[in-house]
């Protein structure tokens, strides 16, 4: 495998550097979802304040049952349009971070992954 002590320096200094370059992009994954979390809890606390603002000057009873029924399916849909986005974002941060050493176990074995 190694044929020489260069050889097998050089093998560690690529994994340390795979795992630093693998590290930083878990980092700035994770920096995107906390962003992205910080903002949809802003976003649903601005309008789960709005909504009751709308049901307590409601006039009727059935109106403000259909204010809050509104702002249940609409909160509802947001989640689930929120929870695919987070998927998406936890699938990218890891696959970003196994690109190092995606192309180390290439140069080890000797074939071209993609």
């Amino acid at each position: 495998m190694f044929k020489s002590v260069e050889e097998f320096q050089a093998f560690g200094k690529e994994g340390f550097e795979a795992y630093v370059a693998a590290a930083a992009a878990l980092t700035k994954g994770f920096q995107t979802i906390a962003a992205e979390s910080a903002d949809y809890s802003r976003k649903s606390f601005e309008k789960g304040t709005q909504t009751i603002e709308k049901v307590m000057a409601a006039k009727s009873v059935e109106k403000a049952l259909e204010l809050q029924q509104g702002y249940v399916k609409d909160a509802y849909e947001s989640f689930l349009s929120q929870v695919t986005r987070f998927n998406e974002l936890y699938a990218a941060a890891l696959k970003e971070a196994y690109k190092p050493f995606e192309t180390q176990v290439a140069n080890v074995t000797g074939k071209n992954i993609k």
